[in-house]
């Protein structure tokens, strides 16, 4: 079955997610993309395709522990922003702080309005021009059915919005692939797997992960009962594992003294798995961590796998302390992304173009990974044929 990834396809489906832009939630182009998303989806066999739908801003898309609390219920990190352990108001240069590897480069989110911003592509002006609105919220999941089993469930997932003025091909059009090409290969006919799998791409990731709090705070109490009774049929399968995928491609390394990152991907260069070692799961994420470890030693083709104890803004977080949560993603959250390893976040130019061949394998071995690991633990054969 990990034979069955090819990069050519992974970067064909990045490729797609690019014609809308960012897919800022509340647009146009948000909404396009989830009906893209769905169509690829049933395209590849997974039929059974379903939508999560919500309002935001609201209580509901929102984490409950946090309501009245702040600048807004649900809003996390420093900056409030879902996918941003730092700054996110109006681009004004960068700002300095102390960490572990120097200083904190703080990049905010691109503004093309804002003093001092870099002139914007006409192109991407025009194709990211329509602001976000409140209101009604979809995102899209399909779910393979444990064939002994069923009512117990890995989720397996990606945040399909973006920011930035850019293409977010790699936040997260690649965590984004990496899910639809999974759905694809555990869809095909001759696969069957013992435990259930739910792919699920969430939306409003960015605003603080509104998309994954609005499927925890609807559907937690709802899983593992069968509906109706006696009928094998379970809406909502009781999680026994949730894998996040968050930035999957670009590991150039630190910035250089003058503030610059490498344009080639580094020889050290790896998956960050990462399990919250906080949480209330965190004995169970720390094994299933390791279990992908494990799975990336034998499937991945190209760049191993590490694990770490500090798993943090990203859509697994509402998760944490429900079932053993994981994210798995191109550097350690807090410490390198926020230290300025990727120049590209929330940026213009994190565009397909950006990235080169070696960028997209790193992808598609995080893909190995996740394919071989949740292959073993859902019990997935291959049948035979007649």
């Amino acid at each position: 079955m990990v034979e069955r990834l090819d990069l050519e396809r992974y970067k064909a489906t990045i490729k797609g997610l690019t014609a809308f832009g960012d897919r800022r939630q509340g647009t146009e182009r948000n909404r396009q993309a989830v009906d893209w998303i769905e169509a690829q989806l049933k395209s590849y066999g997974c039929t059974n395709t379903e939508r999560i739908v919500y309002t935001h801003p609201s209580p509901e898309a929102s984490d409950p522990a946090a309501a009245g609390r702040g600048r807004g219920a649900g809003q996390r990190g420093r900056g409030g922003r879902g996918g941003s352990p730092v700054s996110n108001g109006p681009v004004r240069g960068r700002e300095g702080g102390p960490t572990q590897f120097g200083t904190l480069v703080r990049t905010p989110v691109y503004a093309p309005d804002a003093p001092g911003a870099a002139p914007l592509d006409p192109r991407l002006r025009a194709l990211n021009a329509e602001p976000t609105t409140p209101g009604e919220r979809q995102e899209v999941y399909c779910t393979k059915i444990g064939a002994t089993t069923p009512g117990e469930m890995y989720i397996v997932d990606a945040h399909m919005d973006g920011i930035g003025w850019g293409e977010a091909a790699n936040d997260d059009g690649s965590g984004t692939a990496i899910v639809m090409e999974l759905a694809r290969i555990f869809s095909a006919p001759d696969v069957q797997t013992d435990r259930s799998i739910r792919f699920i791409l969430w939306n409003n990731e960015e605003t603080g992960l509104n998309g994954a709090w609005a499927y925890v705070n609807q559907r937690k109490d709802r899983q593992g009962k069968e509906d109706p009774p006696g009928s094998g049929r379970y809406p909502e399968p009781k999680w026994v594992g949730m894998i996040q995928h968050d930035m999957m491609m670009w590991d150039h390394g630190m910035p250089g003294p003058d503030g610059k990152v490498s344009p080639e991907q580094r020889r050290e260069a790896d998956v960050n798995i990462e399990f919250q070692k906080g949480a209330k799961m965190a004995e169970g994420a720390h094994a299933l961590a390791w279990a992908f470890k494990t799975a990336s030693d034998r499937y991945a083709t190209d760049y191993p796998a590490t694990v770490g104890p500090h798993m943090t803004n990203t859509d697994s977080g509402p998760f944490m302390n429900l079932v053993p949560s994981i994210s798995l993603r191109e550097n350690e959250r807090g410490a390198q992304i926020g230290a300025g390893w990727d120049p590209n976040w929330h940026q213009p130019s994190d565009v397909f173009t950006t990235y080169t061949d070696k960028d997209f394998r790193l992808g598609l071995n995080a893909a190995q990974t996740t394919l071989g690991a949740v292959g073993q633990l859902a019990g997935a054969t291959l049948k035979k044929a007649p």
